[in-house]
């Protein structure tokens, strides 16, 4: 059986895929369609809106993942995926908060906002992985809950 911390994990992991999508193909495409000033402006206000939506997803995931390991269940798969919620948080914090902070500064350049873009590909890839990795282990606890 499937216990609810693990259906959570997998609640969380799509949402992350769904909402990087989002960002992804829709939102981070769209700055370069803003005049200057209005970019700043909805930027502003997007980043707070997002980061009420993201944040707690990633906190959620990295608490899981802690959890995970710590307890020991499939130590290695667990292991595997802290890894990779680390690295999002990683090549969050030194990727893409400095591009954000350029827009917010409204110091960015056109380029600045095509690498948010090309390199936000790292993070959908990322969370992608992280989510495979949670149904590889929740297929994983299946098997073992129907041996048992």
């Amino acid at each position: 059986m499937i216990d609810s911390l693990s259906l959570i994990g997998l609640a969380v992991d799509a949402a992350l895929v769904v909402l990087i999508l989002i960002v992804q193909l829709i939102i981070y495409p769209s700055f370069l369609y803003y005049n200057r000033d209005n970019l700043v402006n909805w930027h502003n206000k997007y980043t707070g809106k997002i980061a009420v939506i993201v944040g707690p997803l990633m906190v959620i995931q990295l608490l899981l993942a802690v959890y995970t390991v710590v307890t020991g269940s499939l130590y290695m798969i667990g292991t595997i995926y802290l890894v990779f919620v680390l690295s999002t948080w990683v090549t969050t914090a030194l990727i893409f908060v400095p591009l954000h902070k350029k827009v917010t500064q409204n110091t960015h350049t056109d380029g600045d906002l095509r690498s948010l873009v090309s390199k936000n590909w790292i993070r959908v890839v990322l969370w992608v992985i992280i989510l495979c990795i949670t149904v590889l282990k929740l297929n994983i606890l299946q098997l073992f809950s129907f041996y048992n």
